[in-house]
């Protein structure tokens, strides 16, 4: 499935996207460009000491995998107009280095804007890692080109 328009999308549609595994880098280069360098995703020993007994994914880094893993699907690469945002945003279950994350899309919604070149497509959207654990959940809504609207 490559470029969907908006007539192409249907309620009930579920895709999985290719798996990715969350490395050392990942956490470094993410902490470094954000500048958010808190110890339990930085410092193995201080990480030790918490609840989940080792360093974990920043929690915007692993939302961040999971945008990419989606964009990698090339579901709606050109007929996305805009994103409209992020709605009940939840992490679940910690992601640890070496953790494999998949994300799981479920379109629940669809507007169609009337006398717009484009309509609203709205998706329930998971980050899912090899356990089987889901590590977030959120709803998405995105703005996607009505088949003739150019």
């Amino acid at each position: 499935m490559r470029n969907l328009y908006f007539e192409d999308i249907e309620v009930g549609m579920k895709i999985e996207s290719a798996a990715r595994t969350v490395t050392e880098t990942d956490i470094v280069m993410f902490a470094a460009l954000t500048g958010d360098w808190n110890p339990i995703h930085t410092d193995a020993e201080f990480a030790k000491n918490t609840i989940f007994g080792q360093r974990i994914a920043h929690g915007l880094l692993t939302l961040s995998i999971v945008a990419g893993l989606l964009v990698r699907l090339g579901l709606t690469e050109r007929t996305i107009v805009a994103f409209y945002g992020i709605d009940k945003l939840r992490f679940t279950n910690p992601v640890f280095i070496g953790d494999t994350i998949k994300a799981v899309l479920e379109v629940v919604g669809k507007e169609d804007k009337e006398g717009k070149p484009y309509g609203v497509v709205v998706y329930d959207i998971k980050g899912v890692k090899q356990t089987g654990e889901v590590v977030l959940s959120y709803t998405s809504r995105v703005a996607i080109l009505k088949r003739n609207s150019n």
